[in-house]
């Protein structure tokens, strides 16, 4: 992992890379929604409203997903102080926020016609919007502090402090009584849903995986070009070098 710390190798692996990972997620997305609307049969209780779950269920991990990403390059950071690790950590939340978003937005409108209300207040949707909370404030919290150094800092310890919201999510619905359904794709009895079923809903997840790789390669781009541009107008030596 050290081998990639410099940032004038990693923009030059990141140049390679962005593309063939946009085209690679743009490709999975189209397959993804292809198989959900067209090929994937409608549920038998819930009908053609399930297909939402295609959206909503790969958008709720890659919530989770993103924010550990997050908290391990946090903890790279605080540990063995990695250059790239907080601007991994920074570019990420943004993405994170609107994956959470959207697995809000779907999750109301999935619930709506299944439960017969746009929101309840249980445990699984609360901690949802927490972590949601948690991003946002973890983007404001790196805009408010001018001086880089101690933004990574603030950043870091606000979401090692976060981290507490991730196994209260993923377990809400066992400790609590909750509307929200179980686990039915990650199960130690196997998935629940049958293969015509499953089958869209991991293309979609990977789509989505590639496309988080895609875009935080970008946003990284960005944010190394950033910083050796603000050193330069500052006349320092490249705090990145």
């Amino acid at each position: 992992m050290l081998a990639y710390a410099n940032p004038g190798r990693f923009l030059r692996i990141a140049r390679r890379l962005t593309p063939w990972t946009l085209g690679a997620a743009v490709l999975l997305l189209g397959v993804g929604l292809s198989l959900a609307l067209f090929v994937a049969p409608p549920d038998y209780q819930q009908g053609e409203a399930a297909r939402i779950m295609y959206v909503h269920v790969p958008a709720a991990w890659m919530a989770l997903f993103v924010y550990v990403c997050m908290v391990a390059a946090s903890v790279v950071a605080f540990v063995w102080k990695h250059p790239l690790a907080d601007i991994a950590a920074k570019a990420s939340a943004p993405i994170g926020a609107v994956f959470t978003g959207l697995a809000l937005a779907t999750g109301m409108l999935w619930g709506q016609p299944m439960w017969g209300t746009w929101w309840v207040w249980d445990a699984r949707l609360t901690s949802v919007l927490i972590l949601f909370f948690l991003y946002l404030g973890y983007i404001v919290l790196w805009g408010a502090i001018e001086e880089p150094t101690r933004a990574a800092r603030a950043a870091r310890i606000l979401a090692l402090i976060g981290a507490v919201n991730i196994p209260i999510i993923h377990f809400s619905v066992e400790w609590w009584n909750t509307l929200h359904q179980g686990a039915t794709v990650f199960r130690l009895d196997g998935p629940t849903l049958s293969t015509s079923m499953l089958v869209p809903l991991l293309v979609m997840a990977l789509a989505y995986n590639i496309f988080y790789a895609a875009v935080l390669l970008l946003r990284m781009r960005m944010e190394v070009s950033r910083r050796r541009l603000r050193t330069i107008r500052l006349g320092l030596e490249p705090a990145l070098a």
